[in-house]
């Protein structure tokens, strides 16, 4: 210890630190460097130096007053296992000397925040209510820093600048800067003697240099506000300032610039990241009006991942096809309990022997890489390759479809007969993957009527080289809007949504909550691109009128056609849509096979042979057709209204049917009559009286042309105010 008083003494870092306005009782969160102090050293010296630094912070603080150090693993964004009783700080995330954190973190009484990435240890009687039972993110409202700045704690620098505090990324994230954003990082918490998977949401920087953080500049003006408190010691600069403070005057100069803490220059982070990350080019050419197949074989090879280039040129080029108007939620977007993703590229993957022998690569076929595949480079035994190669389960010539979204891993994938070829024992593997700030894009199109009441239409874009799982849903779709389109005699809105699977909608649903009220209904398009008889999957209540009117048109249409409740068929956006706080009854209509079957919705389903020359002929018209029948059916179920008393003469308007040449018809004409009370729609009146809808609608009209009933129409004037509106509010 002699050699470090030569240097230093534990009285004059007390007294600095005081200096400074650290008393007893304090909360404090502390960034130290010991080199900056000249305390730096190996072996004895290096400890001798740590308990000098924090003995000096603990008799300031008293045992009345609580320390707080970092002690960030990036557990999660190292892709390994948090363990918070082992798993070590690194030094290049925390401004603070490694060895400081490491004593720290086994002092008797420490605890350790449960934060895979951004992990602090505590030690004091405040220790507990600061660390635990924290929401499951590093920043943002209710985390440490948070709770800091709202409760009187501290920030101390030791020879560090102290607008690198950590403190600064959550204002950053609370502020909203352009080039932070919130990432879902997925892993396994080591814990109690059990492995458990855990989510956590970390705000990351974007890659592109512009973005990296600087915090220079924010240190000078938080030395020169009078709330920040500093002292000089063996060349070595303490500041201390009030966690409440520095939120202030970093907010204020982050609401001045929002690229003050950032490198910079400023710029689009979206730009900035495509520059960086590259941006890949498809050229896609589609005839004008382009028919479902035409559209089919323009923009099926691409790689339509979630959040992509190849997305993106999909959804530009359906664009062009129908009025379109393309909504944008960019990386880190919370949306109800989601997050949006990054975007994700693969640049280049292949497998090849240590010969250099190639076997597969994704150029040859986007399928042989997991989709959000973590980057990988190396040569690894063929036990280990097996762990990460996926084939599929059920056709043994088929590359299958394998995604991993939210998890952390790599993999590439490959027919069962190619990896039972693989008989080296070893291999080289390369993914050169990329995750930047993106935006995630959802195409909408909207055709207006005489209602603001909507039925939502929905298909998935994504799902790269493959057809029938959902291309067949999107072509379909648009065909149908064009149908409406044409017309200007709708009822009601129709809104046709083109998104990326689940995230696409819960995207689009959370940020216009506004619209809810006003969906009536709705039927996702999915998987239509076979014979199958097609399949109706019903709403969560499963009773709506929609239900009923969607269901009585499929008994009508098709004999052989099946109906399933809610999660019995598929499962894909509908759910959000049906989901608790949001309850649309959205259907489902698919062509697959029934559980009873034994295969999986269709025979190629996520797999390399879900190609074009799959899709018969004229599958995709019977379906067009079949899902405007089931609108059409749906803007007819009014509920008409008797304008007459008693029964009505028939004779006199010539609707009499002679119960001797067709006793159904007469019995149907007056039960119709009867029940025209305003109180059943056409739908119901046909269900009781055991006619078709379109017989029930049919008698209905007449006696409607002739007076003796009425149903609600909206005035002319109410149709036009309702397209001028949501053409505002649909275009946002």
């Amino acid at each position: 210890m002699s050699q470090l008083h030569d240097l230093i003494s534990r009285s004059e870092l007390i007294g600095s630190l005081r200096k400074c306005g650290l008393i007893k009782g304090d909360t404090v969160f502390v960034h130290a460097s010991l080199l900056a102090l000249g305390l730096a050293g190996t072996g004895q010296s290096a400890n001798a130096a740590c308990e000098l630094v924090l003995s000096a912070l603990r008799d300031t603080v008293g045992t009345e007053g609580t320390l707080f150090l970092p002690a960030y693993s990036q557990s999660f964004v190292r892709n390994e296992v948090f363990d918070p009783m082992t798993s070590p700080a690194m030094p290049e995330s925390a401004n603070c000397s490694p060895g400081l954190m490491e004593q720290f973190r086994h002092q008797t009484g420490a605890l350790r925040s449960a934060d895979p990435n951004y992990s602090v240890v505590g030690l004091g009687p405040k220790a507990n209510a600061f660390l635990f039972n924290l929401p499951q993110s590093s920043f943002g409202p209710d985390c440490l820093f948070d709770r800091l700045a709202k409760q009187g704690g501290k920030v101390c620098t030791i020879g560090i600048g102290i607008g690198d505090a950590t403190l600064r990324h959550h204002i950053e994230e609370i502020a909203g800067v352009p080039f932070r954003f919130k990432k879902l990082f997925t892993g396994h918490v080591q814990a109690n003697g059990a492995l458990r998977k855990q989510g956590w949401i970390t705000s990351i920087p974007i890659q592109a240099e512009n973005g990296w953080p600087d915090g220079s500049r924010l240190t000078g003006i938080l030395l020169a506000d009078a709330s920040c408190k500093t002292a000089k010691i063996s060349q070595c600069e303490i500041a201390v300032m009030s966690c409440r403070d520095f939120a202030e005057v970093t907010s204020r100069e982050i609401n001045r610039d929002p690229w003050f803490t950032a490198k910079g220059p400023a710029g689009d982070a979206l730009e900035l990241e495509a520059a960086y990350a590259g941006r890949r080019d498809f050229q896609i050419e589609l005839p004008t009006n382009a028919s479902m197949h035409e559209l089919i074989d323009g923009i099926w090879t691409l790689p339509r991942d979630i959040v992509s280039d190849g997305y993106d040129v999909a959804l530009q080029a359906l664009a062009r096809q129908v009025p379109m108007t393309i909504h944008e939620f960019p990386s880190g977007t919370e949306s109800w309990s989601w997050v949006v993703p990054e975007k994700w590229t693969c640049h280049e993957a292949y497998l090849e022997t240590i010969d250099g022998q190639r076997l597969f690569s994704y150029a040859d076929q986007p399928l042989h890489v997991v989709s959000y595949s973590l980057p990988f480079e190396g040569e690894i035994s063929r036990e280990e390759l097996f762990k990460h190669l996926h084939v599929h389960p059920r056709l043994a010539d088929a590359i299958p479809f394998i995604f991993k979204y939210y998890e952390r891993d790599w993999g590439l994938c490959c027919s069962q007969k190619q990896k039972n070829s693989f008989h080296d024992d070893r291999y080289r593997v390369v993914i050169r993957s990329s995750f930047t700030y993106g935006s995630l894009k959802v195409g909408q199109v909207v055709a207006p009527g005489r209602s603001d009441d909507t039925i939502i239409l929905c298909a998935h874009l994504c799902h790269p080289h493959q057809v029938n799982d959902d291309l067949t849903g999107v072509v379909v779709g648009i065909e149908v809007m064009r149908a409406l389109l044409q017309r200007r005699d709708l009822r009601y809105t129709y809104c046709f949504l083109i998104v990326p699977e689940t995230i696409g909608s819960v995207a689009w649903l959370s940020q216009h909550e506004n619209l809810i009220p006003r969906m009536k209904g709705g039927l996702f398009l999915e998987m239509l691109g076979r014979n199958h008889p097609h399949a109706l999957q019903l709403s969560h209540s499963g009773d709506t009128e929609i239900d009923q009117c969607f269901a009585t048109v499929l008994r009508e249409s098709d004999a052989s056609a099946w109906t399933g409740k809610f999660r019995t068929v598929v499962g894909n956006d509908e759910r959000q849509f049906n989901g608790p706080g949001v309850r649309v009854p959205m259907l489902s209509l698919s062509r697959v096979l029934p559980p009873s079957s034994g295969t999986l919705y269709f025979t190629e389903y996520h797999s390399s042979h879900d190609t074009p020359n799959r899709v018969p002929s004229g599958s995709l018209e019977k379906s067009r057709d079949l899902v405007l029948q089931m609108l059409d059916t749906f803007e007819k179920n009014v509920v008409p209204r008797n304008q007459f008393k008693g029964e009505v003469f028939c004779s006199r308007f010539g609707l009499h049917i002679d119960a001797y040449e067709d006793a159904k018809g007469n019995r149907a004409l007056f039960d119709i009559m009867d029940l025209a009370d305003g109180k059943n729609s056409v739908q119901a009146i046909a269900a009781r009286c055991g006619i078709p809808f379109s017989s029930a609608w049919n008698a209905l009209q007449k006696l409607h042309g002739h007076g003796l009933v009425t149903w609600d129409e909206a005035p002319r004037e109410k149709r036009e105010l309702a397209a001028q509106e949501l053409g505002t509010v649909f275009k946002g």
